[in-house]
């Protein structure tokens, strides 16, 4: 089964050390979540757009290091963010971990974003709910989801969603200026994390139905309206 666990905001002014921070608590939580027996710890590699591949460490140094490498090879990071793939590397069999993200830059279009890429055998219940909860903690995005493309596909078809607009999946995450919208009568389970945001539990992995449901009603609410553009700050 493959499923995107997602967050975005806009810019966000942030020193490559405190991307390191972010990245490292990020990596830790996943493997925490998904590793295959308890304080395991995988190794990644970087994937970059050119050039070779190289395996680090999770810690803050390795991954400072990956970032400074990544700034130097992009003319644009400085203003657009500083870019960042890597894959895990020695999962077992059936298993594909990938997580890419393009921070601490202050663009007015474009949006920052942690988006992992986790494919699983399909006899697999991954733990949707908190690795979104991981991706909010630890980037305070604006808004995050969990889906696949079925899921993308429903709401493009039945519910008119544009690619690059907020949305939501099995699982979504609000920040408090979109949460503040969620309709009073809003029916699913919903978990307040402390000065970050909202996590929505909408529906079961395969009911696209469900969360077209979801979609429309928060986006009727406002609760999924886009950032303004030029973006001014990272959150509505």
């Amino acid at each position: 089964m493959r499923r995107v666990v997602r967050g975005f905001w806009g810019p966000r002014r942030e020193p490559v050390e405190a991307l390191a921070e972010r990245w490292s608590t990020t990596l830790d939580r996943f493997t925490r979540l998904l590793g295959p027996a308890p304080g395991a710890r995988w190794t990644w590699r970087t994937a970059p757009a050119s050039g070779p591949s190289r395996l680090l460490q999770p810690d803050e140094a390795s991954l400072l290091e990956a970032l400074r490498t990544a700034q130097a090879a992009d003319d644009w990071s400085a203003g657009n963010g500083t870019s960042l793939r890597l894959v895990a590397d020695g999962v077992p069999p059936g298993w594909k971990v990938e997580v890419a993200g393009l921070a601490g830059g202050t663009p007015e279009f474009l949006l920052q974003s942690l988006v992992a890429t986790i494919v699983s055998p399909d006899d697999e219940r991954l733990p949707d709910a908190d690795l979104l909860t991981a991706v909010a903690e630890a980037w305070r995005p604006d808004h995050g989801d969990v889906s696949d493309r079925a899921v993308t596909a429903a709401l493009k078809k039945e519910a008119g969603f544009r690619i690059g607009t907020p949305s939501v999946g099995w699982a979504g995450f609000l920040s408090p200026g979109r949460a503040a919208r969620i309709p009073a009568d809003w029916p699913a389970p919903r978990k307040d994390l402390p000065g970050v945001g909202v996590l929505l539990d909408i529906a079961e992995p395969g009911d696209t139905a469900g969360v077209v449901r979801a979609y429309d009603a928060l986006r009727k609410a406002g609760a999924l309206d886009p950032l303004p553009q030029p973006m001014t700050g990272p959150t509505l």
